[in-house]
């Protein structure tokens, strides 16, 4: 088991799953309060990795592409401090850091857990009911609805037609993007045969005008992902996606995938580990491992036995 507690939150992993606690308090961002904990199993893990800084440091997780319908949602365009797979560490604590770095990498490796993108979500999305936004009004999801309510800051158009609810059978997919500069955002629902063009958010009555104003508009993201991760036929690499035009997502392309071992280990069963050393040490052989990825696998796996 190695564990990791910092102002932020705290990560642990037991071999399987990083098991990621949000902190408390002011100083931790709306989105990840909101969010809650989160269970990331080590196959929707395409890497993870520690960037030493004069401080301290940071811990990043890097999934899948798709694995999470959070960050499809957010599309690569969530701050670092809105990044629920991002954790601040403190000076004093680089070491566990780099400890549990190793831990989560020797597990990949053992598991030959590829990095490429999955087919599906492998993260369950928000919990329902859930609300957010912020501009010129709220979003709400109960699994089978969708409402949107105006606050007094919203366009006439909008107030008069009162607020909008639409069954999730009726959405098409849904984007959001956050307020960049001068820049206002958006969270757009795009309903079954909408017309091609798209009407400022300001004056669509499917979607909020995020402005910046305040760090709680990017719980809108919440209400997106959880929308987005119930869309009949919806995948993380194909549901939803940005428009035309949309800016492009910001997302770290993945690394190469690890081939894969002949056979898998049941568990720390003794037999299963040493056929896994005879496979490591043919992969090694063969140039598949390097000297250093062989001798990193073989102390996990020494260490299980």
């Amino acid at each position: 088991m190695a564990e990791i507690t910092q102002r932020g939150g705290t990560w642990t992993f037991d071999g399987e799953t990083v098991r990621i606690a949000p902190g408390r308090g002011k100083g931790i961002h709306p989105l990840r309060q909101e969010l809650g904990e989160r269970a990331v199993p080590l196959r929707a893990l395409a890497g993870i990795s520690f960037e030493p800084d004069r401080k301290g440091g940071r811990l990043r997780l890097r999934l899948r592409d798709g694995a999470c319908p959070v960050l499809r949602a957010a599309d690569g365009r969530l701050k670092d401090t809105a990044d629920p797979y991002q954790l601040t560490v403190e000076k004093d604590r680089s070491g566990v850091a780099e400890y549990f770095v190793d831990e989560v990498r020797n597990a990949l490796l053992i598991e030959q857990v590829p990095a490429g993108p999955v087919d599906g979500f492998l993260l369950p999305g928000p919990a329902v009911p859930v609300a957010g936004g912020g501009g010129d009004g709220t979003a709400s999801f109960d699994g089978e609805t969708i409402r949107l309510t105006w606050n007094w800051k919203a366009n006439d158009s909008k107030l008069s037609g009162g607020p909008v609810s639409f069954p999730l059978s009726d959405v098409a997919a849904v984007h959001w993007v956050p307020s960049i500069g001068l820049e206002n955002g958006h969270l757009r629902f795009v309903l079954n045969g909408a017309p091609a063009a798209v009407r400022a958010a300001e004056h669509d009555p499917y979607a909020l005008d995020l402005w910046g104003l305040s760090k709680k508009e990017y719980t809108a993201a919440l209400v997106a992902a959880a929308v987005l991760v119930r869309l009949p036929g919806a995948t993380g690499k194909t549901a939803g996606a940005a428009p035309a035009g949309a800016a492009p997502a910001e997302i770290e392309a993945p690394a190469a995938p690890v081939p894969a071992a002949p056979s898998e280990p049941a568990g720390d069963d003794h037999d299963a580990l040493l056929r896994r050393l005879r496979e490591l040490g043919e992969l090694h052989r063969s140039g598949v491992l390097t000297d250093d990825e062989f001798a990193a696998a073989k102390q996990a796996v020494l260490k299980r036995l």
